[in-house]
């Protein structure tokens, strides 16, 4: 069921715009019959498909009367719906009042609902844990991706020949930073918490702000995202909620989970703050003991 329910979401996410689409064909790219989605949608969920998506697409819709300068009507198009009228009706039974009059005073964007699936602005969805994983186990997994890739990397090395083995290494960043710098690694280790920090908290973010960044304006962007992210990971962490997962749509719509991302950022910043420790170790800055966490925790 689980299975069903997250493939659901994932169709979800890709068809909250093709309002052409019909529930027989969301049900055909689950590969399952209308009824029997609808079994096991409002199952796992205690709602229906249909509703599930008409009371997120009625959040989104109350984000947009807020932060978006269009009419009515176009809020209404946008969330599938004919008329003006028609929105309204539906707007106004969710809301309580006429979405002209949420406009001026706006509440709560969250309906009640017993999936806990919301609209997670700016164009995502957020998706509560199933389960219960607590902080002691994304420490866990952490150290097993860290074997399994150990292992891996030992299975294709078994492939080389000596000459490669013991080649001198030149750094290769592919994939990760292009012609990195120490201003750039800075800027994006600093970006990297406003990323996710702006993902969390259902605010857009600016890449360009990590162009060319003074050292000041790094040092005022930490001094605000930093302590939030911690706060929000602090939060997770509390809770067990690091199985909570965040659906990021697009071209293909990724899903990640709250734990996932945390290592994400731990793993990525690790990579980059060696370097950047490195680079300043070459321009004179020796006191940061190469970044290593072991001996800054056991003080």
């Amino acid at each position: 069921m689980t299975d069903v329910f997250a493939a659901f979401v994932d169709v979800l996410t890709d068809a909250l715009d093709d309002h052409d689409a019909t529930a027989d064909e969301l049900a055909a790219r689950v590969r399952l019959s209308r009824s029997h989605l609808d079994r096991m949608v409002e199952a796992a969920a205690g709602e229906r498909p249909g509703h599930l998506r008409r009371r997120i697409l009625l959040e989104r819709a109350a984000y947009r009367l807020v932060t978006g300068g269009g009419s009515i009507l176009d809020v209404a198009v946008e969330a599938g719906y004919g008329s003006h009228e028609a929105f309204t009706r539906a707007f106004s039974r969710a809301y309580g009042v006429p979405p002209a009059q949420w406009r001026g005073q706006p509440d709560r964007i969250r309906l009640g609902a017993p999936s806990g699936i919301h609209f997670h602005p700016p164009n995502g969805l957020r998706v509560p844990a199933r389960d219960e994983v607590s902080s002691v186990d994304l420490i866990r997994t952490m150290i097993d991706h860290h074997i399994w890739l150990l292992g891996r990397m030992l299975q294709q090395a078994s492939a080389l020949d000596a000459d490669q083995l013991d080649r001198p290494i030149e750094l290769s960043v592919e994939g990760i930073d292009d012609d990195p710098t120490l201003r750039s690694l800075l800027s994006r280790l600093v970006g990297q918490l406003g990323m996710w920090h702006a993902n969390l908290t259902g605010t857009p973010y600016d890449f360009a702000v990590e162009q060319g960044a003074s050292v000041q304006s790094m040092q005022r962007r930490l001094n605000e995202v930093g302590p939030a992210f911690a706060q929000e990971v602090g939060e997770l962490c509390t809770a067990n909620r690091l199985d909570e997962l965040i659906v990021c749509p697009g071209e293909n719509a990724e899903v990640f989970s709250a734990g996932g991302m945390i290592a994400h950022v731990l793993a990525f910043g690790a990579f980059r703050r060696t370097l950047a420790v490195g680079a300043l170790h070459d321009a004179g800055c020796e006191d940061l003991d190469s970044g290593d966490p072991i001996r800054w925790m056991s003080q």
